[in-house]
């Protein structure tokens, strides 16, 4: 009975995490007016963020390896795997066509670009310029490519060094998935030892997980407080910050909704309440990938999709799915063209939809990745690279404000295929499992 109390009395892991992310914000805006030395900060208290980002990123590769392996080869026939994957791909691509889309509507009504004052926009590219350099070369030679380079990559030349690379998930994902095939048509009696091992790494990772989160709270906190600096510069594009966060409500508020309303029987709240513990993870981490094990424990444990449907559609949603990176990148491209005094024509636009959706693809779950894409969509449009740097101040904020809404996009379409599949258990647990 005691245990019973004691165990009520927890607090959750979600009002843990706020509670660090608030505590984060204050200390990075009261810190440096009380003297509170800039170099302190970075170097005792953002590596405990760092430590937890890089806990999160260790367990990440073995738990998409194991999952997506798993997840396949209990499929049952490969006709499952097509219909589910069909639907999941169309499902992503449907809302990233969305997402840009909002964007575009969003930054043409607002024009956030035509209110940086001129000096702003000088000092800016000038603080920025050496990180736009650096972008730029690697955009350079990414368009010296092949068109089928990104096909390419998705195969792996070694599995080991691509689990090995964080920008490597799409080539993982492909080999779990060609190996749960495989498992499928081979014997069962030799396919059994196999998938019993998979399934094995994936417990014991989900497992890691829960210690991982002990120090989420922390980590949070360390996270937020160490982004003080970048605060004045999300002032100074304060309109284009807005602008973006408009955009991104409007896919967690409307569009997600909408979704839910017409392909299931969940009610959008109970989704929210859900989910909000990887929400703020993502928020914090800014990483689809660092905060994959999180959104797969809550969508299998309190949103009841199985966990053959989330151990497919979710790793490959942090690998594909960028609903509010490919969003951002829209609206960031016309307003780096606002502010530099170019008008974009609706073929340029277009071009902007139709290249934000094959960038979203290739889009690496980790901080920062939708930047060198971002320079490719203002290479195709003819806006100059160095524009980037307009959005550079505040890009970590928005970073993290974007990364959420994947997440939500990742779990929202995972809920749907559960749902058409018949894999979405009746009811949703309200009670915590993972807390401290």
């Amino acid at each position: 009975m005691l245990n019973n109390t004691t165990k009520k009395k927890r607090i959750p892991l979600h009002v843990k995490i706020l509670i660090g992310l608030l505590l984060g914000l204050i200390y990075g805006l009261v810190g440096p007016s009380i003297g509170i030395p800039l170099s302190f900060t970075m170097d005792y208290i953002k590596p405990i963020g760092t430590i937890f980002v890089n806990g999160l990123k260790m367990i990440a590769m073995p738990l998409v390896l194991s999952s997506l392996i798993v997840g396949v080869a209990n499929l049952g026939d490969v006709s499952k795997l097509s219909r589910m994957g069909g639907k999941t791909i169309a499902l992503y691509l449907c809302t990233t066509v969305i997402a840009i889309s909002i964007g575009l509507i969003v930054v043409n009504l607002l024009n956030p670009g035509n209110a940086l004052p001129e000096d702003t926009r000088t000092e800016l590219m000038e603080q920025f310029a050496e990180n736009v350099q650096k972008t730029s070369s690697t955009v350079a030679s990414i368009k010296e490519e092949s068109p089928l380079k990104p096909i390419v990559d998705m195969v792996p030349s070694n599995i080991v060094l691509a689990a090995g690379n964080n920008g490597a998930m799409l080539q993982v994902v492909f080999f779990a998935i060609i190996m749960g095939i495989a498992l499928l048509k081979v014997s069962e009696k030799k396919a059994r030892p196999v998938i019993g091992f998979f399934e094995g790494i994936n417990e014991v990772t989900i497992q890691i997980v829960e210690f991982i989160m002990i120090l989420a709270p922390y980590g949070v906190f360390a996270l937020i407080a160490s982004l003080n600096a970048d605060l004045d510069l999300l002032v100074a594009l304060g309109k284009y910050s807005l602008t973006v966060l408009i955009g991104l409500a409007a896919m967690v508020f409307i569009v997600y909704p909408l979704l839910f309303k017409l392909f299931t029987k969940i009610k959008y709240v109970s989704f929210f309440k859900g989910i909000r513990p990887a929400q703020l993870l993502a928020f914090s981490t800014s990483s689809s990938s660092a905060t994959l094990p999180v959104t797969m424990d809550r969508c299998e444990k309190h949103l009841g999709v199985s966990e053959e449907v989330s151990s497919f559609v979710l790793p490959l949603g942090a690998t594909i799915n960028m609903d509010g990176t490919s969003l951002y990148q829209g609206i960031a491209a016309v307003f780096i063209a606002q502010a530099l005094g170019m008008d974009l024509n609706l073929g340029q636009q277009l071009t902007i939809v139709l290249t934000a959706t094959l960038a979203s693809i290739g889009t690496a779950g980790v901080p920062g990745a939708g930047i060198v894409m971002l320079l490719i969509i203002l290479q195709s449009i003819g806006v100059p690279a160095a524009g980037v740097a307009l959005i550079m101040g505040p890009d970590r904020i928005l970073d993290m404000c974007r990364t959420m809404v994947n997440v939500t996009g990742d779990a929202t379409v995972a809920t749907i295929v559960a749902s058409s599949e018949g894999e979405l258990k009746e009811g949703i647990e309200e009670t915590e499992q993972l807390v401290s």
